[in-house]
């Protein structure tokens, strides 16, 4: 008898206190619960496949595989053939972006009040 994938208490083993019935079962909204892992790799890989990734896969590996000098470092010859940009400090480019949304978050709450100063001007005129 195989083992079964999870370790039972000894008091489950005992003699069941009632009879199970299917409908007694809890229900489930996703089938993906009842995927064993071999179907999930396949959904997985067939996943990969309709959406052009084993492909470009492929290519950049044939790709370096063609190569007559063997790249130094094959993750970024992998990134520039995928089209990604190298030696870029992500980190630096994280810090820029959030000081110019700050910057950006204070020209406009200068763009509000210079409006409301213009619209407060022009109705002052108007009573004039």
């Amino acid at each position: 008898m195989p083992r079964p994938p999870f370790a039972l208490p000894r008091h489950a083993l005992a003699a069941p206190r009632h009879t199970y019935h299917p409908s007694h079962a809890p229900r489930v909204a996703c089938s993906a619960a009842y995927q064993t892992p071999d179907s999930k790799k396949e959904e997985f890989r067939k996943y990969l496949e309709k959406s052009g990734v084993i492909d470009a896969l492929t290519k950049v590996l044939v790709g370096l595989y063609e190569e007559p000098e063997r790249p130094p470092n094959a993750v970024d010859y992998i990134k520039r053939y995928m089209g990604a940009p190298t030696g870029l400090d992500v980190e630096a480019m994280k810090e820029e972006n959030k000081a110019l949304k700050e910057e950006v978050r204070l020209l406009k709450e200068s763009v509000e009040e210079l409006n409301g100063r213009l619209q407060e001007d022009a109705d002052a005129l108007a009573e004039d």
